[in-house]
């Protein structure tokens, strides 16, 4: 839990967990919270393998006053993704419709819906960067299909052209054991919802920030030692 008060729980949600009911999982976050808050309701949703800053409301008044702001975009979310290549930006801005597709992914057309987000480099390394991106409306897989637009797709993100990341290709070094397969060095995207602020019911700002969880946090090391 990352914040906690009688309308909101902000927790860090791990990676690998739906955040609502999935046919293929036993357990996700709606469910787990509703084991001790009976009226619990996700005020947004990340996807399975994203991790970081998810809010929750604890009763039905709470779940509007925040669902009102998503809608008129007076949420700031922003999220950290490591990307392939090396991209040096200062607010960039895609602002490019995206359409959903019947096999559960989403591509850009003039038939989509609106889409926006901003990217801020944080760090380059040798060939991948560490950016911090600010979607300013919620649409399915938005900040992954408007990277790949920047010919910069999310690390490990192999629906939208993303690779994983190897330590053979960052060490020079690098020994791998005879008769074994290299692991990437996160097996998932690189995506982490890193920060939320939005207005509590108080009228005060809520914000949280999550930490990132190992195997990110694990990646970036690797990235930093090896990029010297």
């Amino acid at each position: 839990i990352l914040f906690q008060n009688e309308d909101y729980l902000l927790v860090n949600k791990p990676p690998h967990i739906s955040t609502l009911e999935d046919r293929n999982d036993t357990i996700n976050i709606l469910s787990e919270v509703r084991m001790v808050e009976a009226d619990a309701q996700v005020c947004h949703r990340l996807d399975k393998d994203t991790s970081g800053v998810l809010a929750i409301a604890r009763h039905p008044e709470a779940y509007r006053h925040l669902s009102m702001q998503f809608e008129h975009r007076q949420v700031k979310k922003i999220y950290h993704a490591v990307v392939g290549g090396l991209h040096r930006w200062e607010n960039v801005e895609v602002n490019k419709p995206i359409l959903k597709q019947n096999d559960g992914t989403v591509k850009i057309s003039r038939e989509g819906k609106e889409a926006q987000t901003f990217f801020t480099t944080l760090k380059c390394y040798k060939a991948h960067t560490l950016v911090a991106c600010r979607p300013v409306t919620g649409r399915m897989h938005q900040i992954r299909i408007h990277l790949a637009t920047l010919q910069a797709p999310i690390a490990g993100d192999d629906t939208y052209g993303g690779s994983p990341v190897l330590l053979s290709a960052l060490k020079r070094d690098f020994n791998l054991k005879k008769g074994t397969d290299e692991e990437p060095l996160m097996k998932r995207m690189a995506l982490h919802a890193f920060s939320l602020e939005f207005e509590g019911l108080d009228g005060r700002q809520i914000t949280a920030e999550a930490p990132y969880p190992k195997d990110l946090k694990a990646l970036v090391k690797q990235l930093e030692n090896n990029s010297r």
